[in-house]
């Protein structure tokens, strides 16, 4: 087997664990609110919000040809692929996507150990970034576009990211105001019910809206690596393989559920109520639908998060945790150096050793750390069984006994 085909092998079975890692670390984008009004069980939300990201994976490819064009300079100025990219069978392209997965899973799985919301897009996008920097330097990156549309990594990755949060706050905070205005004659009981009942709805959407942004970012690394290889040459289109493909592997992650960061977005930032859950979730939904029509790789996290806050601040009296809520504000500023930094150190690796041999050890280095962060996790569990306990501050490390004695109390 010609190493290229080899490394182009591995190159989309990262990019599966990537999408993987991408469903479990956002399971809590759409149902951590629904979770922690108890208008879903922890297990039925999960399984309901991986149906519906692999149906919205389908819906659109807008963002997935985003990351296959927006991102790494893969064309000249007569449209053909680079010359560098593609001399040597397309391995040099390949290494740096390789790297660039690498940095995004790692990330994820080190925010997803201490149960912070970080964006899994952000994580992608730094990966790469910072892989193509190493490998073909600043100008191997497609910073902005022609100027006759927003496009690049600055028009469609960091304006997104800067604007999202803050009008999913607003729309959020404006939303939950009016929700409380319009039914402040209903008792407390009948409005909590009856907002349960809509959660269910609003949080479906969110789900939907996930996978129509989300599970496309993996379709475009793959058509890219696709692209490297010469097995693919279409700019516009997705082979239909590469979307199941990506579709199942983020509803399989969905379906496993990330308590941790579930836990973090359900108790630790807002004790929110029903009425302000559906605000959120219908927030974030607009946000996320009307981005992924508009080719937008935002992050949805940060649209989760940005509305879960302006739910706490439109109901009057609502507590916010604000030291949890810096955490992730700090969280996302690093998250873009962090994976670049882990994506162009995994492309110095495989490059000094080179070839093939280059590309295995830059897949055990993911493996291994992979595995060290799933064993470590182990020693303080988080699950369906405790995702709802009462919020301590330090809940990564909580033991077993202290959340046995937490649920007792209550």
């Amino acid at each position: 087997m010609p190493p290229e085909l080899v490394v182009l092998c591995l190159v989309v079975v990262t990019a599966l664990a990537f999408d993987f890692t991408n469903g479990f670390h956002d399971t809590g984008n759409a149902m951590a609110t629904s979770i922690a009004t108890g208008a879903l069980r922890p297990k039925t939300a999960v399984a309901l919000s991986a149906v519906l990201n692999l149906v919205g994976a389908f819906l659109s490819v807008q963002v997935a040809l985003t990351v296959t064009n927006a991102v790494v300079r893969i064309q000249a100025d007569d449209g053909s692929p680079r010359a560098e990219l593609i001399a040597d069978g397309g391995m040099s392209l390949l290494l740096i996507i390789l790297s660039g997965l690498v940095g995004a899973i790692v990330w994820n799985l080190l925010t997803w150990l201490l149960g912070l919301p970080s964006s899994s897009s952000h994580a992608l996008f730094g990966g790469l970034i910072g892989a193509t920097i190493a490998g073909l330097g600043v100008e191997g990156v497609k910073w902005v576009g022609d100027g006759t549309k927003l496009d690049g990594v600055v028009g469609k990755v960091i304006l997104p990211a800067l604007m999202s949060p803050f009008i999913a706050i607003a729309i959020a905070t404006v939303g939950t105001w009016l929700v409380y205005k319009v039914t402040e004659g209903v008792a407390n009981k009948y409005r909590e019910s009856g907002f349960r009942w809509g959660q269910i709805g609003s949080a479906s959407l969110v789900s939907l809206a996930h996978g129509t942004n989300d599970a496309q970012k993996t379709m475009g690394i793959i058509t890219l690596a696709l692209i490297a290889t010469g097995a693919w040459t279409d700019l516009t289109a997705v082979p239909f393989w590469v979307k199941l493909a990506c579709a199942l592997a983020i509803a399989l992650g969905t379906y496993i559920g990330g308590w941790r960061i579930i836990r973090t977005l359900g108790k630790g930032l807002v004790e929110i109520s029903a009425p302000q859950g559906m605000a959120a979730e219908s927030s974030s939904a607009a946000v996320i639908l009307a981005s992924s029509h508009l080719g937008f790789a935002l992050s949805t996290t940060h649209v989760a998060t940005g509305s879960i806050l302006g739910s706490g601040v439109g109901k009057r009296g609502a507590k916010v945790n604000w030291n949890v809520a810096l955490r992730m504000l700090m969280a996302w500023g690093i998250t873009l150096p962090a994976a670049g930094a882990m994506g162009a150190l995994t492309w110095f690796v495989g490059h000094t050793i080179g070839g093939l041999a280059g590309a295995l050890v830059v897949f055990a280095i993911l493996l291994a750390l992979s595995l060290w962060m799933f064993l470590y996790s182990r020693r303080t569990r988080v699950d369906h069984s405790n995702v709802n306990d009462e919020w301590v501050e330090n809940a990564t490390d909580r033991t077993p006994e202290t959340a046995a004695a937490a649920r007792s109390a209550r």
